[in-house]
């Protein structure tokens, strides 16, 4: 009981941080900022007079100086370096420059020339420095006076209207750096919080979840969508993760996403966000799920219940890895590998007219089908073996195994609700049992109860029923399960208890196909 509050006190915790994270993150919006940051790139050109104006600044976290908004760069970043431009210097020495031959000189100027098409004659470039004691945080860069060469009057226009800036740039660097580090440490968080309270081993002693380990290894290696199928309960999530935590995107976001819990009014803003004022409640802008993804995985589960009216804007966005926020105007890029899982048949949803057909053929190229726990009985006991631990450490009680009737039961078992099912039956039964005692028929719930007083109960019958040899076997096998439940599935420990050796044991563990 203790280490169960403990673990609802972190649990708590955490999530009311992510809120907190979440919230920073939002608002602090820079909108106003850039806005008024266009402004005087807009104006600049007009004061001075020239053809263009670039603003620079260096990030923090890298240390980089990179163009932040110019005319004519809508869609070109510029990365000056420090010492072979004309910017680098300016910021390096924090002196202002004119350069009124620019286009006679080689240089990096030159570079950028081949890259935007736009050929600098001269220039005026004003070091923007930090209000607050940190130095360069930035730069003006004015090009090409449209009458002639540059004055120094024009010099001191554009240093009075660098003070101006200084307090704007460096409001868009610490946002920039704050949402680094949020984002960063939200992700920390995440990581932190499924190694706290992921406590489902994936167990593959069965031949087919063997092969799925091997596809997922596959699959992990290359950036290609995969759909999970299975029957609820079966680990499509654990899967998923697997796939995340095996690619080269592990230490970037994995998002999952339960498409059947969004209400559908909601589903377009919750996956592609909305900006400020973009409908009533919308008081500051957000992010979907789309962009939170952002060099991570998106994981969707239930992708068949996706409303059938937001599956165009679905099929845009994974197809061409773009979309716009409610109420935006801004063309987002996303940069995601998108993993979706289903229990129902999506192509027989598409041939209901519930699930677009060109969305379903743009959402996978790899399929991934889990079989249902009652065709991979080999995994049943070491499962139940691998969940009694988990669950008598929580639960902070000692229990000695399961009575051989009980693992007996757990194969004959259906499962209807799989891995999910068996967790949730071994934590009633740890529940109901007597500390130190074994897990007994009695502490089974009633639908495993009804299957035990049918399939499962012996029959009394004469000794000479069956020949000596099945007779031997039978008894061999009931003194191995009864070794592996005293040694909580220990193979090692269960052949001392038997007098055998280990590599013994496990022949007879295979010739009797046991599932341990």
């Amino acid at each position: 009981m203790i280490m169960e509050q403990q673990t609802d006190l972190v649990r708590q915790r955490l999530q009311s941080l992510k809120h907190r994270l979440e919230q920073v993150r939002y608002a602090w919006t820079v909108d106003d900022y850039w806005a008024l940051l266009e402004l005087y790139v807009d104006i600049l050109p007009v004061i001075v007079p020239a053809e263009r104006c670039t603003i620079f600044i260096i990030e923090i976290s890298t240390e980089a100086i990179c163009s932040v908004l110019g005319t004519g760069l809508q869609k070109i970043r510029i990365e000056p370096p420090k010492h072979e431009s004309i910017v680098g210097q300016v910021m390096s020495s924090g002196q202002s420059i004119i350069v009124n031959d620019v286009d006679s000189s080689s240089g990096y100027h030159a570079e950028i020339a081949e890259q935007t098409g736009f050929i600098t004659r001269n220039l005026v470039c004003v070091p923007i420095n930090s209000l607050t004691g940190h130095g360069v945080t930035g730069a003006i860069e004015v090009l090409n006076r449209r009458d002639g060469d540059f004055q120094p009057e024009d010099l001191t226009q554009v240093m009075r209207i660098a003070r101006h800036l200084s307090i704007l740039v460096e409001s868009i660097i610490l946002n920039r750096e704050i949402i680094r580090i949020s984002s960063q440490f939200n992700r920390d968080i995440e990581r932190y919080g499924q190694e706290y309270f992921r406590n489902i081993p994936f167990i593959a002693e069965s031949p087919a979840m063997k092969a799925i380990l091997e596809q997922v290894r596959l699959v992990s290696e290359t950036p290609v969508n995969a759909l999970i199928q299975g029957e609820n309960g079966t680990g499509k999530e654990l899967i998923a993760r697997m796939i995340h935590e095996e690619s080269k995107r592990k230490d970037q976001p994995f998002i999952a996403v339960n498409c059947a819990a969004i209400p559908q009014n909601l589903v377009e803003s919750e996956f592609f966000g909305y900006e400020k004022g973009a409908f009533t409640g919308a008081d500051s802008a957000r992010r979907g799920y789309f962009e939170e993804a952002s060099g991570g995985t998106l994981f969707l589960d239930e992708i068949a219940d996706m409303p059938l009216n937001v599956q165009p804007k679905f099929l845009r966005a994974i197809q061409e890895g773009e979309g716009y926020r409610l109420g935006g105007k801004r063309l987002m890029k996303y940069d995601l590998r998108l993993i979706s899982a289903t229990n129902k048949s999506l192509q027989a949803e598409v041939n209901a007219g519930r699930f677009r057909e060109d969305l379903f053929f743009r959402l996978f190229a790899v399929e991934i089908a889990l079989p249902p726990l009652r065709e991979r009985k080999e995994d049943i006991a070491p499962m139940a073996f691998a969940f009694l631990e988990d669950v008598c450490h929580r639960f902070e009680k000692r229990i000695a195994g399961f009575a051989p009737d009980v693992l007996n039961l757990f194969e004959a078992y259906r499962w209807p609700g799989n891995v999910r099912q068996l967790r949730r039956e071994i934590e009633r039964m740890v529940a109901l049992t007597p500390q130190g005692e074994r897990i007994s028929i009695a502490q089974c719930s009633a639908d495993l109860s009804a299957r035990g007083s049918t399939a499962q109960q012996p029959r009394s019958r004469d000794l000479l029923d069956a020949p000596l040899p099945e007779q031997v076997d039978a008894l061999e096998i009931a003194l191995i399960r009864e070794a592996l439940s005293r040694s909580n599935g220990n193979r090692s420990r269960s052949a001392e208890l038997l007098g055998i050796s280990r590599q013994g044991l496990l022949k007879k563990i295979a010739r009797y196909r046991l599932m341990t």
